[in-house]
C-alpha cells in the first residue's frame, strides 16, 4: 500500500500554517511546513513532495520567486498559490510563472482539499500519458510504445502489464498478484497466457539493450532498466 501523499506547505503565518497542516494530516496527507521561501526550497529538494502550496508574501524568498526556481528543474509538480492579494495582475503573474491554481485568503479547508485532489488527479493522468522507459516513451492512455518516430501499438493487456512492471521497476512484480489483478485468477492457463504477453513485450522492447524483463523463478518478473 502506498503511503500518504506528501505536500510542501510554505506559509509564514504560524497559526494559519499549523491549522492547514493539521487539517491536511487528518485527511491522510503528509505535510512539510516551512515558514519562509528559503527553507521551503531546501525542503523541496530534500523531501520530493507531490504538490506545493505556497504563500506569496513570505520572508527571505517570496512564493513567486520560489516557484520560478523550482520550475527551472521541475515543470510537472502542481503548485497552488495562497495569497491575500486580489489584484488581477497578481493572479496572472502566478499563472505565468507556472502556478496551477490560486486560492485567495481567507479560504475554506474543504476548498483547498478539493483543489489539491483535482491537481493530483490531473498530474497523475499526465504522468501516465508519458512514461520514460530507457530510450522509449510509453503512453499508457493511448497504449503506444514510442522510440523516435516509430510507434508500436500495444494491446490493452500488454499496456496494463507494462504499466505494472514499470511501477515495480527494478523490483519483483509478484506473479500471483498481477495474475489476479489482470486475469482474475492465478491458475495455470492464465499464467501461460501471461508468459506469452511477457514474450511479446520483450520483443517490442528489444531495441533498447539496457531494458530487460527477467523471470524470477517462483516469484514473478522484474523489469530492469
Amino acid at each position: 500500500m502506498s503511503g500518504p501523499i506528501k505536500i510542501l506547505l510554505a506559509e509564514d503565518e504560524p497559526a494559519l500554517g499549523q491549522i492547514v497542516k493539521e487539517s491536511l494530516e487528518t485527511r491522510n496527507f503528509e505535510v512539510i511546513l516551512c515558514e519562509d521561501g528559503t527553507k521551503a526550497y531546501h525542503s523541496y529538494l530534500e523531501y520530493k513532495p507531490e504538490l506545493l502550496v505556497l504563500d506569496i508574501m513570505m520572508p527571505k524568498k517570496d512564493g513567486f520567486t520560489l516557484a520560478e526556481e523550482i520550475r527551472k528543474n521541475d515543470m510537472e509538480i502542481p503548485i497552488i498559490f495562497l495569497t491575500a492579494k486580489s489584484q488581477t495582475k497578481d493572479v496572472v503573474n502566478g499563472f505565468e510563472i507556472g502556478g496551477n491554481d490560486y486560492l485567495k485568503k481567507p479560504f475554506s479547508m474543504e476548498e483547498l482539499i478539493v483543489r489539491i485532489h483535482a491537481l493530483l488527479h490531473r498530474s497523475r493522468k499526465q504522468q501516465k500519458d508519458n512514461i520514460l522507459l530507457g530510450k522509449f516513451t510509453f503512453n499508457y492512455t493511448k497504449q503506444l510504445l514510442i522510440l523516435g518516430e516509430e510507434e508500436q501499438s500495444l494491446t490493452h493487456k500488454e499496456a496494463e502489464l507494462l504499466y505494472h512492471l514499470i511501477q515495480k521497476q527494478n523490483d519483483v512484480l509478484d506473479r500471483s498478484e498481477i495474475l489476479k489483478k489482470l486475469w482474475g485468477d492465478d491458475d495455470f492457463f492464465n499464467a501461460r497466457s501471461m508468459d506469452v504477453f511477457i514474450t511479446k513485450l520483450r520483443k517490442k522492447l528489444k531495441k533498447d539493450e539496457n531494458i530487460q524483463i527477467i523471470n524470477i523463478r517462483g516469484l514473478g518478473y522484474k523489469l530492469i532498466c
